[in-house]
């Protein structure tokens, strides 16, 4: 008899986290690797929230807390809807967890039963299909291609939708492609979904304070409201606030959603860890005023990224509107052999390749669903990101 569940066969390692891990290990041995690969900011937890943190310790405030989360933090999470998204909801409507993937997947476990699908637009951040598998569910993917700017139309959505669609999970903007929906877009999306009552949402906003060029962040239950009542709107502290390690995720919905999602956490992890729990109520409270400056830096690095890869031949980089990521194509790098012998077949072979001959490391495009792509992290100095662009030019001009 098996020892394992046969659920693990349904899912695989992350491979974000197997590539940083790789990159790792190769700097380990002395190789000069520029690692691509990680998501969070590579700044510091600013000065405030890491007080905030070390006097939650000093009070003592170092023991259980309320299962999803303390009531100084849904309270802050409460304003935070309401002040950036116009959204209200009160305290019973909110739950924290141990990271934004956590809240995901307590939503998966408490809702799907078998032949439950769940609609997901690739390119997916690498964990939505496991979870959804995880949890007994179907992942159903819908391609967004680079000809739709990799974002999901109306006419793809309507289309994935069956009698057996549970929810959709949908993330703005997106890990891996950086891409952002305007609320005109979203409602395009709203619409079909007000037609098909028994649908859910889950809406994946961690990035939404990550966005350049005077583009407006606008998140689905904002431009619909009628969708409220189904709809889960989830954030976190990770990526604004540079505390992807403080692991704390929320989420806020309706009630009677919150509480099956805590029933599933009392009985698995219990509460988040009370000194994040603290420092994240300083986060959403305290001053806002890094914000702004990061977003800066990011999109400067972001314009050195695209132009830089955009000049490697074969190579097609989109202009992202948010996030830290952009999500090129390499469609004219597929065929060709590189200066080491090696027939890049398709685009988990390029970042191998490119690994193995360039010291680059990047995450290939088949890991989040959508071919032939690869994934760059611009959370990194704008020495290493320059260094990086040379490297990969010089090894995509290498290819024969």
């Amino acid at each position: 008899m098996a020892f394992l569940s046969d659920t693990l066969d349904r899912v695989k390692p992350s491979p974000t986290i197997a590539v940083t891990n790789r990159a790792r290990e190769l700097r380990a041995e002395g190789r000069d690797v520029i690692g691509l690969g990680a998501g969070e900011p590579d700044f510091d937890t600013p000065d405030n929230i890491k007080d905030a943190g070390i006097q939650a310790i000093r009070d003592g405030k170092t023991k259980y807390t309320a299962v999803d989360g303390i009531p100084e933090l849904k309270r802050a999470i409460c304003a935070k809807f309401k002040r950036d998204n116009g959204l209200d909801y009160s305290p019973a409507q909110v739950t924290v967890n141990a990271g934004g993937k956590h809240t995901i997947y307590n939503a998966m476990a408490a809702t799907l039963n078998p032949g439950d699908e769940v609609v997901i637009p690739a390119p997916y951040w690498v964990s939505y299909p496991d979870m959804v598998l995880l949890a007994g569910g179907t992942p159903v993917v819908v391609e967004a291609g680079i000809e739709t700017k990799f974002k999901l139309t109306a006419e793809a959505l309507e289309a994935a939708i069956t009698p057996e669609t549970k929810w959709l999970i949908f993330n703005s903007p997106s890990n891996p492609t950086g891409a952002a929906y305007s609320a005109d877009e979203l409602k395009t999306l709203t619409d079909v979904l007000l037609r098909h009552p028994h649908v859910w949402i889950l809406t994946d906003d961690m990035y939404e304070h990550l966005v350049f060029d005077n583009f407006v962040f606008a998140t689905p239950a904002q431009v619909e409201p009628k969708l409220l009542d189904r709809t889960l709107t989830m954030n976190g502290v990770s990526k604004a606030y540079a505390m992807t390690g403080w692991r704390i995720g929320y989420a806020a919905g309706p009630e009677h959603l919150i509480a099956a999602m805590r029933k599933v956490q009392s009985q698995s992890t219990s509460n988040p860890c009370s000194i994040s729990q603290w420092a994240s109520v300083e986060a959403l409270e305290g001053t806002q005023e890094f914000i702004r400056p990061n977003q800066q830096l990011f999109k400067k690095r972001r314009d050195l990224v695209v132009a830089g890869l955009n000049e490697c031949p074969g190579v097609e980089c989109p202009t992202p509107e948010g996030a830290f990521y952009v999500y090129p194509s390499i469609a004219g790098c597929i065929g060709k052999t590189s200066a080491g012998g090696t027939l890049i077949e398709d685009d988990e072979t390029f970042a191998k390749t490119l690994l193995d001959e360039g010291d680059v490391a990047v995450v290939f495009g088949a890991a989040f669903g959508l071919s032939p792509h690869f994934r760059v992290s611009y959370a990194t100095s704008e020495d290493a990101l320059t260094e990086a662009c040379v490297r990969i030019k010089r090894f995509c001009e290498g290819l024969t």
